[in-house]
């Protein structure tokens, strides 16, 4: 069975595939959660009631559509593009994050997505 998050902001809904690590046991544990987006670039990201450590195979350079967890802030990310300290064709995390996660969908629809904007995320098993 495939553990999918299902995500609402607004209009816009979303599926995301989950991976079998610490981070992404601890999002599915803590479903279903409401937080207010904030951007930075081309990333979202806000805070989740969940902790989780740094993983042995936590990265910075992450790719578009990829759900993370950055333990240091307790923040869930969905990174579709160029962040502010990304590089040229790179998309770079402020800092080493766990990937948990990938969106199905195209994600570069994210970029409607305002500041503040709610988030809901839920449970999709398929």
């Amino acid at each position: 069975m495939q553990r999918c998050l299902r995500i609402t902001i607004e209009e816009l809904n979303l599926v995301a595939e989950l991976t079998q690590t610490p981070s992404a046991d601890a999002l599915w544990n803590a479903l279903p959660l409401r937080a207010q987006a904030h951007r930075w670039g081309d990333e979202l990201y806000f805070s989740v009631p969940f902790s989780a450590p740094l993983e042995s195979t936590a990265q910075k350079i992450v790719q578009a559509g990829d759900v993370a967890y950055w333990p240091d802030g307790h923040t869930l990310c969905f990174f579709f593009g160029p962040t502010p300290v990304s590089r040229p064709n790179e998309i770079r995390a402020a800092a080493a994050v766990n990937i948990c996660g990938w969106i199905r969908d195209k994600s570069s629809i994210l970029r409607q997505v305002t500041d503040t904007a709610t988030i809901t995320l839920n449970r999709e098993e398929t």
